[in-house]
């Protein structure tokens, strides 16, 4: 076997199940799901209170996680547009009273901290949503008094980024129909895009139409950077790095595009420190093994309109001999263009908000870390409750 050669075909559905026994790429493929659940619970008028309520503020009270992830995307990609102060925390302000609305989020149902931040929001007469687990303290202190907004799609931890962000759009249309409203996706439309998402990130789907499996073997055997063209699609990067070590065990660095662009030569004399003489004109990893260098490659999430300025940005890397290069990983006008018309109304014809499309990069940035997982044939492990099934 040629060094460097996966150990997992990835065009090889049966192999690739029967390695995925810890349902990882089942979890990953969810997020539709997820995002389908919260908006069934709207339709039951889970969030009937927020009618009408006009609030001063909402606080954003996150445990540790994907719940802290999604908020910082929110408020990136809509805060300076709403029509009210959108503040994260990780206590209850000492100003929060009856005029305010808190939306406490959290994967640990026991957790004291947040358990008590429910009560305290709650006896100053805040409107209180609870997006976690309905038992232990958190179901304790919040019966009867607040909101509760439990799962009910069953996924394993890292993969609970689109449960949060759908439940903060959800809180936000609510709260402020006539700024962020026509802003955010319509849930139903999002959870389309993202299952169309994941049939195309699919065992099935070879990889070169397989975006998933492609970003996957884009990342194999390198040193990963990954960036954000935007302060939304930054978090994003940052959210993909926590997947990939949590996933795969690949340590992967995150920034925003601007400091990546900058630290361009520092990337390039640290990849090539241990063999000064390399040319890679004049080597092949077929005949002479995998190239005595640590080869660094970026990864831009964009969600630009344009993405003229993040393609320019990006034209830095193809100097440096080969030893840093990038891949501008963004979301096709037809992808965007599969589901129900109702765009948001800042979004480009056809394209979709960014919202949409950095929730549709998720999904797909997940799925690549499951296979980059599987083409190391690593031990499955479950972390978390999970008994969603395979794929």
């Amino acid at each position: 076997m040629i060094a460097g050669t996966p150990v997992l075909d990835l065009d090889d559905v049966a192999s690739l199940e029967a390695a995925d026994s810890g349902g990882s790429l089942r979890s990953a493929a969810s997020g539709g799901a997820q995002v389908r659940a919260t908006a069934a619970a709207v339709g039951e008028d889970a969030l009937r209170r927020l009618t009408d309520l006009r609030p001063r503020s909402l606080v954003m009270v996150s445990g540790a996680g994907r719940a802290a992830r999604a908020a910082a995307m929110l408020i990136a990609a809509l805060g300076e547009r709403a029509s009210l102060p959108v503040v994260p925390a990780t206590s209850i302000p000492p100003w929060v009273g009856p005029l305010d609305v808190i939306l406490v989020a959290a994967d640990d149902a026991g957790d004291p901290r947040l358990a008590e931040a429910i009560d305290r929001a709650l006896r100053r007469g805040a409107e209180v949503i609870v997006a976690a687990p309905d038992e232990g303290p958190l179901r304790a202190v919040a019966a009867g008094r607040a909101t509760m907004l439990p799962p009910r799609v069953p996924v394993l931890d890292h993969n609970r980024l689109l449960r949060y962000l759908a439940v903060g759009m959800a809180v936000l249309s609510a709260i402020d129909p006539g700024r962020i409203g026509p802003l955010v996706p319509n849930l139903d439309r999002l959870a389309d895009l993202l299952d169309a998402e994941a049939l195309r990130d699919g065992p099935q789907n070879e990889a070169f139409h397989n975006p998933a499996k492609t970003l996957a073997t884009r990342m194999q055997e390198r040193r990963i950077v990954l960036a954000g063209d935007s302060p939304a699609a930054t978090e994003l990067a940052a959210h993909a790095a926590e997947v990939l070590l949590v996933t795969a065990g690949q340590v992967a660095a995150s920034s925003n595009l601007a400091e990546a662009v900058a630290a361009h030569a520092s990337m390039v004399e640290s990849a090539g420190v241990g063999a000064p003489g390399y040319d890679p004109l004049f080597h092949d990893e077929e005949l002479d093994g995998p190239a005595p260098v640590d080869k660094v490659r970026v990864f831009v999430m964009s969600a630009d309109a344009e993405q003229v300025a993040a393609r320019r940005r990006l034209a830095i890397f193809g100097a440096g001999s080969g030893l840093v290069d990038a891949d501008l990983v963004n979301v096709d006008v037809e992808v965007m263009s599969a589901g129900p018309s109702d765009q948001s109304e800042s979004a480009p014809e056809g394209r979709g908000g960014e919202l949409e499309q950095l929730a549709v990069l998720a999904l797909r940035l997940e799925m690549a870390a499951a296979y980059l997982r599987l083409l190391g044939s690593r031990p499955a492990t479950t972390p978390g409750n999970y008994d969603g099934g395979h794929y």
